[in-house]
């Protein structure tokens, strides 16, 4: 999406006409109305941090040192162009703009293209003024927080190309007006709590190439007639309520690249149709409940790079020796939790160069398989299966892998023979039947690049390995193992972690006051352990914290009293030794000095 809107900004500032040399005429004085409505709109922003507006000063808003506006076409001295994009790419600095999008803007009435995007606190309603501006083409309105419904006067704008408010809080319903709409490419509405079902007057969008409805929460069935736009090269449904089954005549869009209708409650069978979608590259059907057979007509889409058929109820017997024979372009597949019983790996599978393999659920059985092109895999999920042996070396030759999980499996292997590849970032091997220690896992060069390790309900042993700076891990479960010794104090090098759990352990000594430089912790499982002495008044420094548990260990003391610590249930500090204070009755002289 963000790529699709880049290239119209290019694309329009390509088409511009260009400003003054200095063998050219000094440029006209922008017209008082436009420079009226300009100031108008910076007057309702509230607070600017993306210094923006402050280049609006002096009295010709054409002269170039406006930034986001320029002038031009067939009216000398009139806006075409705004084009206000926040600098940001996001984080705690990003920029922003506080206030709401005033209505003057439906005065710039030679603007072809607006475009207000990534402002974060950019709210109310979308004026009803924009169907003033008949010449408008492309209208973006993205990642800021209006509100209210779209606007049924946008139906007004004949000429427009392209509509996107995207990344909003628009409610209500998609207006039977947009069907007036007959020049409109792009429609993008997705990540709004836009609801209800689709109007039947879009059936008149006729040079619809792009619609991207996704995170809302549209209901009913898909329409048939979105099979009749012709043109569509991306349909993008994700995440909302539609039912029903999926509409036959979506596989007679032969110019699309993209169809995504996953995370929907769509019923019935994948018709056998499917197999006619020839420029299909991405095709998404997961988190639905589509039962039956996979059709083997899927094979012949010889440009499929990413397929997700995942999270549905669909059955044996998988298509095989089709999708072995077929499928040439594939990279990413997604078979996980259906009612398929594979029992091994597909051998095409194995002898693929894929990127990502995705069969958890699928009912796995003995070692792990052999894939004879490891180095193409950058994630791998078997999670789910039963799986018995084979990890030590599994992992050693998937020299590009990033995140592998294999939890839930019965593997029995030993964690400290294990080989892993250097950039892996992501490591689940939960609820198996590892033993040994976390040195190969925690230690050496390449938890450099360990962003989240869950190795828990396993039986490992020994101690946890000390940290040192410049890690990145966010993510450490090592809970419901066999893990003695202390928390080391070196945990406190883990300035990135957000969740640490190390419950149900054998772990002894106190907690490290270094917790407390943990800033960005949100869970902290200590329970079930044999830890002693107070719990340090540093934690009070995790402002982020969201859970914690102390329960069943041997503390003693006051518990420190501030949020959150003085709020969380009893049961978080319950079966200590002395523990006293808010949540728990109040301490004694002889409790407090403890």
């Amino acid at each position: 999406m963000q790529f699709l809107i880049f290239s119209l900004i290019a694309t329009t500032f390509l088409i511009l006409p260009s400003t003054t040399t200095q063998s050219e005429t000094p440029p006209p004085l922008c017209s008082p109305a436009d420079r009226a409505a300009l100031l108008s709109f910076k007057a309702a922003i509230l607070k600017d941090t993306t210094g923006i507006l402050s280049t609006w000063t002096g009295a010709n808003c054409c002269s170039g040192g406006w930034e986001g506006v320029e002038c031009g076409g067939a009216a000398a001295g009139r806006v075409t162009t705004l084009i206000l994009q926040n600098p940001s790419s996001g984080g705690a600095a990003a920029g922003f703009m506080k206030g709401t999008l005033s209505p003057s803007l439906g005065n710039l009435r030679f603007v072809e293209t607006m475009i207000i995007t990534g402002m974060k606190r950019l709210a109310g309603k979308i004026p009803e003024t924009l169907s003033n501006l008949t010449r408008l083409t492309h209208l973006v309105l993205d990642d800021n927080s209006l509100q209210g419904n779209i606007p049924s006067s946008l139906g007004h704008l004949v000429n427009i190309q392209t509509v996107s408010l995207s990344g909003n809080h628009l409610t209500g319903q998609i207006p039977e007006s947009l069907g007036n709409l007959r020049y409109l490419n792009q429609l993008i509405l997705s990540k709004n709590f836009l609801s209800g079902p689709i109007p039947q007057t879009l059936i008149a969008l006729k040079s619809l190439q792009f619609l991207d409805l996704s995170y809302n929460s549209f209901s009913g069935p898909i329409p048939d007639f979105f099979g009749h736009f012709s043109n569509l090269t991306s349909l993008v449904l994700t995440k909302n309520q539609f039912s029903g089954q999926i509409p036959v005549s979506l596989f007679g869009l032969v110019r699309v690249s993209e169809l995504s209708i996953d995370q929907n409650q769509l019923t019935g069978k994948i018709p056998v149709q499917i197999g006619n979608l020839k420029s299909v590259s991405v095709l998404r059907l997961s988190s639905n409940k589509l039962s039956g057979q996979i059709p083997e007509s899927i094979a012949h889409l010889q440009s499929l790079w990413n397929l997700n058929l995942s999270r549905n109820s669909l059955t044996n017997p998988f298509p095989d020796a089709a999708f072995g024979s077929g499928l040439r372009s594939l990279l990413s597949i997604d078979l996980s939790y259906n009612s398929l019983d594979l029992g091994a790996v597909p051998s095409w599978i194995k002898n693929r160069e894929l990127s990502d393999v995705h069969l958890a659920g699928c009912k796995l059985r003995g070692p792990l398989p052999n894939f004879t092109k490891p180095e193409s895999l950058t994630t791998l999920d078997l999670s789910g299966n039963f799986f018995t042996n084979g990890v030590s070396s599994f992992l050693e030759n998937m020299s590009n892998l990033q995140s592998v999980k294999i939890s839930n499996n019965l593997l029995n292997d030993d964690l400290s023979s294990i080989r892993l590849p250097n950039q892996i970032s992501t490591l689940d091997l939960h609820s198996n039947r590892l033993s040994g220690s976390l040195t190969s896992v925690l230690s050496g060069r390449k938890i450099k690049f360990m962003e989240v390790v869950d190795v828990s309900n396993n039986l490992i042993s020994g101690g946890i390995p000390g940290f040192g700076i410049g890690l990145n891990l966010r993510v450490l479960n090592l809970g419901n193992n066999k893990i003695t010794g202390q928390i080391p104090s070196s945990i406190s090098n883990l300035a990135k972690l957000e969740r640490f759990d190390v419950s149900r352990n054998g772990l002894t000594g106190t907690i490290p006051t270094g917790l407390g430089l943990l800033s960005k912790l949100q869970w902290l499982d200590l329970s079930i352990n044999k830890l002693g002495g107070k719990i340090p008044e540093s934690l009070l420094g995790i402002e982020a914290l969201r859970h914690a548990s102390f329960r069943a260990n041997r503390l003693c003391g006051e518990i420190p009293q501030g949020r959150p610590f003085n709020v969380f249930p009893k049961v978080a500090y319950a079966h200590n030794l002395c523990l006293c204070g808010k949540p728990l009755p109040p301490c004694k002289g002889k409790n407090m000095g403890q």
